[in-house]
């Protein structure tokens, strides 16, 4: 079973120095509290960087989404954004990191004084933990393509838990990946509440008709990065794209599928559910993503 996060061990990473609330730590000895809320009620939000030839992908989208679902969670970063990239900066310095680096941001409301979910009871500021880690995808995937399974568990409507919110409460998805590698898949294809497709467990979904690109409305899906750089792509280079509502019977007729995430860029899509799909080195999607990496390579 293969996945769009697959990647090549590296020794490195086990000496890797990680960043909480201010200080640094060797791996063995990052910790946080007991009582912190990321752990107890996976109250947070977080964020992912790629780190490629010696600067921060995207670095300006993805913390404006960082801030916005702190936001909406109703949680004020401790940090400003100039502080924050200064610490950014530091981590991969220290760390020596120059590409194929990828951090992981998470922000928890902070630290309680008891078990219970009111914010009234958090007694410290919100915590900030970063994670760099030395993460080079695995060829692999892009060459033999992903195999999507749909499933049950479906993205859920804004005023339940926001789908467009990329917190540390991932319930949802976990129960979508569970049901997915329990019937084969490496990931889950979503529905919303309107039995469109949405998005996989982890990673955003499209697929390619007639040279015509299709995604979903967003409307049940995290806020996409690299989602909305294809879709940029698209229009720059004159290939017709819509974010439009689509079921299953629409995908299962495609030419080719494709999905995106921040780690992996752009993936092929080979089989959904018992339609399989040719992974071909002409493909429209092989096109994009070399548009893709020609992007991040500026």
């Amino acid at each position: 079973m293969v996945s769009s996060h697959d990647f090549i061990e590296d020794k490195r990473n086990k000496n890797i120095k990680i960043y909480i609330n201010g200080k640094f730590y060797k791996r063995k000895k990052a910790k946080i509290s007991v009582f912190d809320s990321a752990n107890m009620l996976g109250d947070g939000c977080w964020d992912s960087l790629r780190y490629h030839n010696n600067k921060f992908v995207f670095l300006k989208d993805h913390l404006d989404r960082l801030y916005k679902d702190a936001k909406l969670l109703d949680i004020q970063i401790p940090l400003n954004r100039k502080r924050l990239i200064e610490i950014l900066n530091k981590t991969v310095k220290l760390n020596k990191m120059t590409t194929d680096g990828h951090l992981r941001i998470i922000i928890s409301r902070g630290i309680k004084s008891t078990p219970y979910q009111s914010p009234k009871v958090t007694i410290t500021e919100p915590s900030i933990t970063i994670i760099p880690e030395f993460k080079k995808p695995d060829n692999a995937v892009y060459k033999n393509g992903l195999k999507l399974v749909t499933v049950n568990t479906i993205r859920g409507p804004l005023n339940v838990q926001n789908p467009q919110i990329n917190s540390l409460s991932k319930l949802n998805c976990i129960l979508a990946c569970i049901e997915a590698q329990k019937k084969k898949g490496d990931e889950a294809l979503m529905f919303d509440i309107n039995k469109n497709i949405s998005t996989c467990n982890s990673t955003h979904f499209f697929y390619i008709k007639n040279y015509n690109v299709f995604t979903s409305t967003g409307k049940y899906c995290v806020t996409g990065i690299t989602r909305q750089k294809i879709i940029d792509i698209c229009k720059k280079n004159k290939i017709k794209v819509y974010e439009k509502n689509f079921k299953l019977h629409d995908v299962l007729t495609a030419d080719e599928a494709f999905v995106t995430g921040t780690f992996a860029g752009v993936v092929p899509v080979k089989k959904i559910n018992n339609k399989f799909f040719k992974i071909k080195p002409n493909s429209l999607t092989y096109k994009l993503a070399e548009y893709y990496m020609d992007l991040i390579n500026r």
